[in-house]
């Protein structure tokens, strides 16, 4: 697998970003960290201790000011424990895992084991998604409802708009540190450009090797065996799995397939107003 830093020196750069984003928020947390048998995993434990737990699982694409946005919104109604996802995160200890076997879901059932935590809502944004499948595989003992939020793994992402909005500018990006490449990046995964957004994400993506490649895809008869009710938010305008073929492929294979929200102009990374949307769409349904 690729690693998420290429540099020592990288790594402890984009650690410090996030730092400073977390910082912005003024977001009251503990820090915890567990053994797995596939090393150090660390979390964000925030809300209050007497709410409903949430697990959240979320990937390098989602980087922080949506991630941490989406945590401060659910920290008021839920316990949060946030998973910083290995290779794909910023806070643990580089570990390599496999894709194609139940890695994934024997790492993530060793966490929720030690945390203790029963009935958990847990939800997984992009590679997240791609975690929870894997973990309701693997156990679903600890998990009440699962919801997923663009999720890899579940549909195809369409190769040629890919290649030609997302990984070739990205590698010329990487290349030449051109500002309209950045601005043509953050259009195609945020939706957007304005300078706050475009100054931050020009840091995160030259310091960062993001994982824009295919996972496998959960086959029919892998979703068939998933019991948990599942909730799926797909959004319109993402260019690497888009809303509508997400929804109907979704409608198709899970059975336990609850509700879905399609929000119709959002892209891979939803905005603001986006985020609020999925929030209430959380709990409305827990």
């Amino acid at each position: 697998m690729i690693s998420l830093f290429k540099k020592p020196i990288e790594s402890q750069l984009l650690k410090e970003l996030f730092q400073k984003e977390r910082d912005k928020r003024s977001l009251d947390y503990e820090s915890i960290n567990i053994e797995t048998s596939f090393g150090n995993t660390s979390i964000l434990v925030t809300g209050d201790a007497d709410s409903p737990p949430l697990v959240l699982v979320y990937g390098v694409n989602e980087y922080p000011p949506f991630a941490l946005e989406l945590l401060v919104d659910l920290s008021a109604h839920y316990r949060v424990y946030t998973i910083d996802g290995l290779e794909h995160s910023t806070l643990n200890e580089e570990s390599e895992l496999s894709l194609a076997d139940e890695s994934y879901g024997q790492w993530m059932y060793e966490v929720l084991a030690w945390l203790n935590i029963r009935n958990a809502i847990m939800m997984g944004v992009s590679f997240g998604g791609f975690v929870c499948c894997k973990t309701l595989l693997f156990d679903q003992r600890y998990v009440s409802k699962a919801f997923l939020v663009a999720p890899e793994g579940v549909v195809s992402s369409c190769t040629w708009r890919t290649v030609w909005r997302i990984k070739l500018p990205l590698t010329f990006y990487k290349w030449l540190k051109h500002p309209c490449l950045a601005r043509q990046l953050s259009k195609a995964l945020l939706g957007d450009s304005n300078k706050e957004n475009l100054a931050f994400f020009s840091n995160w993506i030259c310091h960062s090797d993001m994982s824009i490649s295919q996972v496998p895809r959960l086959c029919e008869q892998e979703a068939l065996r998933i019991k948990t009710p599942i909730f799926l938010v797909a959004s319109g305008r993402d260019v690497l799995f888009p809303g509508k073929n997400m929804v109907k492929h979704a409608r198709a294979v899970f059975p336990t397939l609850v509700d879905v929200l399609l929000l119709e102009n959002a892209s891979h990374i939803p905005n603001h107003s986006a985020n609020k949307r999925i929030v209430e769409f959380v709990i409305n349904h827990t």
